[in-house]
């Protein structure tokens, strides 16, 4: 993989995710499902698409007649701060967001098959490339892209959603193998809505996800009468490209409201927002952003992090933050007063692990409480020498702290910790932490260490530190299914290079009547080769005549007939085809 100084900032959780992008996998046919998609969009998309399409593939390496390098979009992407990387399908919507905080375009190494060449439901290198890649070009919307991922990155997912991720995954992998059975696609199908009936509410991820689908991989631009196309979707599917703009397609005022109306990704959208411009995309994230825990904390963050069931962190007011799996918490006054984690834990400060607080410290979990001494309106954190002193909190010294909540910590004083002018940690020894009759920590556990912080002020998905803490996303329970092609498609592939070749280098004509033979006998339904036949025949051959008859008849077939129109309709209307039948004449 060619990286870059961008690439080189990612943290190893996320360069787990990357896979060597698998060129040498890509038939002759994927190629020409690109390079037929690619042409389809230079044409039509420079007429609706927001700015400069075509400059905006050539501003990101991003070649017309071939799938592209990872290695060559990089050496062009550093230009303008960003990178590529290929990986395995669906990833994790958490890591999938955090790529694009990194400024890291995450590409789907996989191309569509052939039946889904208008529409795919699954991520492919046609959908990321030729769909995200051309609008980073432009500064304001790739801020956007960043914005979004920093703050998706920090939203809470569900423990359902995590399900839900798997379920989905395992179904764009079947949808995306030509040879997958019908029974095994209903049966992923079924899974899914299985799920979807289990949700009760929407998670902050959910939420955040409707956002970035209506904007980013949906969104439309400008004049809500007329607008154009920037979401990576629509410029990335030839059939919803054109579709979108239908006055039956309803077009709403992009406003926080998106958040609440979900999609299918198995169809096209029925639904879409009109944005007048990329800084009301910023606007309204930093009003949605405001209903996170990663901005509220507070019970409710908590709350969030528990129901996760994931790795998350919780930050004290004193600026300690802790990272685990948290299981519990004791609210008082509906803020939290006591809170606990399960497993390794961590805590650590601006980001980084504090000596001594590793996960194999806290290897058995943390739990610590929070807010105001009784009687005292002024957190310990921000006490003097003098009142640590007054209120008998001195090291080597017994010491008893009873919190407005009711819980009270009863231990010998063993080390009070500073950081950034703040106390941070209370360490005991001996210690007795309770609230009413219930035990939360007892003498022959060991060294207690008490967090410090009148409030939780933030609460998000993932560790403070993920280096020191060694986290990592969970392995995937499917794995992208390589398609074992037959002796027959591999002959149908090798027609594809055979054409593709003389195209290329200028070949002799003839031995593509040999190929129309072939496909004539064998492949009558294989309708692009047949178009990139006449791409390069002589209009006044018999075989020309041959094909546009038998394309005739495909035609018949309503999933066919727009595209094999386009494709003669580009032919005709392309100034280098009809300068090369003059030369051929």
């Amino acid at each position: 993989m060619e990286t870059n100084e961008v690439l080189k900032k990612l943290p190893q959780h996320l360069m787990d995710l990357i896979i060597e992008q698998p060129y040498k996998k890509y038939t002759a046919q994927d190629q020409a499902i690109w390079r037929y998609v690619m042409r389809q969009n230079s044409h039509y998309l420079p007429k609706v698409a927001y700015g400069s399409y075509l400059n905006g593939l050539k501003q990101t390496g991003i070649s017309i007649d071939t799938i592209p390098h990872m290695y060559g979009m990089n050496r062009i992407l550093r230009e303008i701060g960003w990178a590529a990387v290929a990986v395995d399908g669906f990833i994790p919507p958490s890591a999938f967001m955090e790529f694009q905080a990194y400024n890291v375009l995450v590409i789907a190494a996989d191309i569509r098959p052939i039946d889904q060449i208008g529409y795919s439901p699954a991520p492919d290198i046609i959908h990321e490339a030729a769909g995200h890649a051309p609008i980073i070009a432009d500064p304001e919307y790739a801020k956007y892209l960043k914005n979004i991922g920093f703050i998706g990155s920090k939203a809470f997912s569900s423990a359902l959603d995590h399900k839900l991720f798997e379920a989905i995954r395992l179904l764009s992998i079947l949808k995306a193998n030509p040879y997958s059975t019908q029974e095994s696609i209903a049966d992923a199908e079924k899974e899914i809505e299985d799920l979807e009936r289990k949700f009760d509410e929407s998670s902050e991820m959910n939420r955040l996800r409707n956002l970035h689908w209506w904007t980013v991989e949906y969104g439309l631009i400008g004049d809500i009468n007329k607008p154009e196309i920037y979401g990576a979707g629509l410029l990335s599917s030839i059939h919803e490209s054109v579709n979108c703009l239908n006055r039956n397609i309803k077009k709403h005022p992009y406003t926080v409201k998106a958040a609440d109306f979900s999609f299918d990704i198995t169809r096209q959208q029925p639904q879409l927002f009109v944005t007048p411009d990329f800084k009301t995309l910023d606007n309204v994230l930093d009003e949605f952003s405001q209903s996170l825990a990663y901005k509220r904390g507070g019970l409710y963050g908590v709350k969030q992090a528990i129901r996760s069931e994931n790795v998350a962190t919780l930050v004290y007011s004193s600026g300690l933050q802790i990272s685990g799996v948290f299981t519990e918490v004791i609210a008082h006054k509906n803020t939290p007063a006591y809170i606990k984690s399960r497993g390794k834990t961590n805590l650590c400060v601006n980001n980084k692990e504090i000596d001594g607080h590793s996960v194999e410290m806290h290897k058995d979990g943390f739990g610590s409480p929070c807010g105001l001494l009784k009687n005292q309106n002024k957190s310990i954190e921000d006490f003097t020498p003098a009142e640590l002193k007054k209120l008998g909190i001195i090291e080597g010294k017994s010491v008893e702290l009873e919190f407005e909540s009711g819980v009270s910590v009863r231990g010998v004083l063993q080390k009070i910790e500073k950081k950034n002018g703040k106390i941070i940690l209370l360490t005991f020894s001996d210690c007795l932490v309770a609230f009413q009759n219930q035990i939360l920590f007892q003498p022959d556990w060991g060294i207690y260490d008490m967090a410090v912080g009148d409030k939780i002020i933030s609460a998000y998905s993932g560790a403070a530190d993920a280096k020191a803490y060694g986290f990592r996303f969970p392995k995937f329970k499917d794995k992208t299914i390589p398609i074992e092609h037959g002796i027959k498609a591999q002959k149908l592939h090798q027609m594809y290079a055979l054409v593709r070749k003389v195209r290329e280098q200028h070949l002799n004509e003839s031995d593509l009547n040999t190929v129309w033979k072939e496909v004539e006998t064998n492949y009558p339904s294989e309708w692009l080769i047949q178009i990139e036949l006449l791409e390069i025949l002589n209009p006044n051959n018999d075989v020309y005549a041959s094909i546009v008859k038998n394309l005739t008849k495909l035609k018949a077939k309503k999933e066919l007939k727009k595209l094999i129109d386009d494709g003669l309709k580009l032919l005709q209307n392309n100034k280098e085809f009809i300068e090369n039948k003059k030369t051929v004449r």
